[in-house]
């Protein structure tokens, strides 16, 4: 895999640490990523321009997997965001809009450590590819991460509702 990157790949990237280092925060503060505040949608406004920028990057022509967890991260915050406009959700809604955007995050999570480790150190990367075994463990230690983190999150929240 090529580690030169084109001006749209050093943009993409500058814009996509933004989200990350936004859901770090909200995560710290808040427990969650919630579209009501200011961070959280500044996480959803620099969401939005990073996945946009990723459809004019491409290593291999057309559509790619990269864009498929683009558009899914799309439809995670879009779910989590209009959340509250369902009227059949009661309890659930705090779970519904918390487990998408912590989902979102994942998603982003995902690429990102693709790239870095098939591209870092210039000249000598970590990985070759996707399908290197240092990629996948990444991989795989995010998403017990993520259900760690979920789990808490949940815990947290049935915390909350048995204390109100």
């Amino acid at each position: 895999m090529s580690s030169s990157m084109s001006t749209l790949g050093i943009v993409h990237t500058v814009i996509s640490v933004v989200p990350l280092v936004l859901g770090v925060l909200a995560f710290a503060r808040d427990g969650q990523i919630d579209p009501r505040n200011r961070i959280g949608k500044l996480y959803i406004a620099t969401m939005v321009a990073s996945i946009v920028t990723s459809f004019g990057l491409s290593s291999r022509d057309g559509f790619n997997p990269g864009h498929a967890l683009g558009l899914l991260a799309l439809g995670l915050m879009l779910a989590g965001a209009v959340a509250g406009k369902i009227r059949g959700l009661g309890r659930a809604l705090p779970y519904v809009r918390t487990l998408t955007f912590s989902a979102s995050f994942l998603l982003l999570l995902v690429p990102g450590v693709n790239e870095t480790l098939t591209r870092l150190p210039v000249g000598q990367p970590l990985a070759s590819g996707p399908e290197s075994p240092l990629v996948q463990r990444s991989l795989l230690g995010l998403l017990l991460l993520f259900l760690l983190g979920s789990s808490y999150q949940v815990f947290k929240l049935r915390g909350s509702e048995r204390a109100a």
